[in-house]
């Protein structure tokens, strides 16, 4: 079966499109005047999914997609429809690429799929857990209070990753200057006094030579470090996709001082926000816990979680096998401990996704005060390691000349 896009006309001569799986065009013409309309145009669908895959067209951002909820449950409470309310998104779009998702979906609505359906068919613009939710909100007929909740979940989530990302930004600049700083005084600085030094005929000592043949390695083969730095990427990125390689190397991530606290506190608050809001959507626990844990990156413990699963299905409850694989912190158990026995799982996932947004930000701002005077000093350390290897030589020559 082929799918096949239409423009047709109704009896009353309103124009509708849409799109229809047929096994031709033929039998596309056949299904339309079956349903008393008049044929105007069919061709084989080139939908959004296709030019996705042949890379095209730019997925869309989890910020753009936050966004769209938003407005499409916003529409969605005042009353209107489903197709009206994607064509008010595509009238009001100005981004030509939120332009064809939306009217993507549209057509597949208007032929007879489901927004779920639809938004599965969009070639992974939408995650599985986005596209589910949704499914369970229509099953439910509660997409608008549905896409509420999403919206809320992608802008905490949105929130909390810019939050990392602005921190971030002050040493990720000091320490590309510093590398460039250092690069520059060896490439174009060390140089000028190795003439010097060749003229002067003396021993040099091994800190200055080394400091030597470095500028000389960084100066005469910078292409052969460029490629060695890419072949040592594309090695490391392909042992990565081990899922062994990978699991280890999440073990030792989460067992450094600093790092590890600060990947099993954000990693806590990004499970129990999703965990929480599919639960408040009407999932089964068992299967809201099978789509979050693809939200949490660390393998090891998405594996923990997966045997956490397990447990589940032969009745026991959450908080006692999480207790026992030490997944998440004492205080996220202890409080899950409480939502089960008191029936609210849902409202106290949400207070510990709460908690631990406000840990991971305390503890990146902990991590950064730490880190700047680390590399300033490092930096300060390099910097005056290679001017002292290049004083010694010539202060030595000026004693022998005395």
């Amino acid at each position: 079966m082929a799918r096949f896009t239409y423009q047709a006309v109704r009896q009353d001569g309103e124009a509708t499109e849409g799109e229809l799986e047929a096994p031709d065009a033929g039998a596309v013409i056949r299904q339309l005047q079956g349903q008393g309309l008049i044929p105007l145009k069919i061709r084989p669908a080139g939908g959004l999914s296709d030019r996705l895959r042949q890379g095209r067209v730019r997925p869309l951002t989890a910020k753009e997609i936050a966004v769209l909820t938003r407005e499409l449950s916003t529409l969605l409470e005042s009353g209107l429809t489903l197709d009206r309310s994607l064509q008010i998104l595509i009238d009001l779009s100005p981004e030509e690429r939120i332009v064809r998702v939306m009217t993507s979906l549209q057509r597949r609505v208007r032929g007879g799929s489901t927004f779920a359906a639809a938004l599965e068919e969009q070639g992974g613009q939408f995650p599985r857990l986005y596209v589910n939710m949704v499914r369970a909100g229509e099953a439910s007929g509660t997409l608008e209070v549905v896409l509420g909740r999403l919206a809320d979940y992608l802008e905490r989530t949105a929130e909390l990753r810019e939050t990392i990302t602005s921190a971030l930004i002050y040493p990720l600049i000091l320490l590309v200057v510093a590398g460039l700083s250092v690069i520059m005084l060896l490439v174009f600085v060390v140089p000028q006094f190795s003439v010097l030094f060749a003229d002067m005929g003396a021993a040099l000592p091994v800190p200055t030579r080394i400091v030597i043949a470095v500028g000389d390695l960084f100066r005469d083969y910078w292409w052969a470090l460029l490629a060695v730095v890419a072949l040592i990427a594309l090695a490391v990125e392909r042992r990565l996709q081990d899922p062994a390689v990978r699991t280890r190397l999440d073990r030792r991530l989460l067992a450094l001082p600093l790092f590890g606290d600060l990947i099993w506190k954000l990693e806590t608050a990004r499970f129990c926000h999703t965990l929480s809001t599919l639960l408040k959507n009407g999932l089964p626990l068992l299967s809201a816990l099978n789509l979050s844990k693809e939200v949490v990156s660390n393998r090891k413990l998405s594996g923990l979680l997966d045997e956490v699963g397990e447990d589940l299905k032969h009745g026991r409850g959450l908080a006692e096998p999480v207790a026992q694989r030490e997944i998440l912190p004492q205080l996220a158990l202890q409080m899950i401990r409480v939502g089960e026995e008191s029936g609210h799982l849902d409202a106290m996932l949400a207070k510990v996704g709460e908690i631990y947004d406000k840990e991971v930000q305390a503890s990146v701002k902990r991590l950064l005060t730490l880190l700047e005077p680390v590399l300033i000093v490092g930096l300060g350390i390099l910097v005056a390691g290679i001017i002292i290897s290049i004083i010694v030589p010539i202060l030595g020559a000026n004693e022998l000349v005395i």
